[in-house]
């Protein structure tokens, strides 16, 4: 029996390039909830959390809709409609028609919206600086261009320029 066991374990190793990603993945998902907890404290003081200081961000160069907000986040257009609404409800957001769509409302922030915005961006600027000087700088664009490569192949094109296949 403990040959067959053996033989059954045997199968399922990764190799040590699966290994490696397996274990940056998971190190991935990791900091994706510490980043989370991280933005939902900084954006806090604002009486915002993370999720709706992405949305407002999202929308601060020029009003966009929840569809390409969406896209541009990776997330499901319905939690990002949500979060659009409550903005909208609060006064931080309005919904103004789309010239280019009749459906498709365009999200702008409201000048509520951009002093909320700006308190959360001024208080990540100082924790980016200190996390940025901590770790440094060219170990962070090493990190975001292997992240980048990971992103293009987990997407299915090494080009990073299509869908997942």
């Amino acid at each position: 029996m403990p040959e067959r066991q053996h033989a059954v374990n045997r199968k399922k190793q990764r190799s040590p390039a699966g290994d490696a990603f397996s274990l940056v993945a998971f190190q991935i998902l990791r900091l994706g909830g510490l980043l989370s907890a991280a933005g939902d404290e900084l954006a806090a003081p604002s009486g915002q959390s993370s999720a709706r200081w992405q949305v407002l961000a999202a929308v601060e160069n020029a009003p966009t809709t929840v569809a390409t907000i969406a896209r541009a986040l990776g997330l499901a257009r319905q939690s990002v409609q949500r979060v659009a609404d409550l903005l909208a409800d609060e006064g931080l957001a309005v919904y103004r028609d789309n010239p280019d769509h009749a459906r498709a409302m365009l999200l702008e922030l409201t000048a509520r919206g951009r002093a909320a915005l700006a308190t959360i961006q001024r208080a990540q600027r100082a924790w980016a600086d200190r996390l940025g000087a901590a770790i440094g700088e060219s170990d962070l664009r090493r990190t975001a261009a292997v992240l980048e490569r990971i992103a293009a192949e987990v997407s299915g094109d090494p080009s990073g320029r299509g869908a997942a296949r």
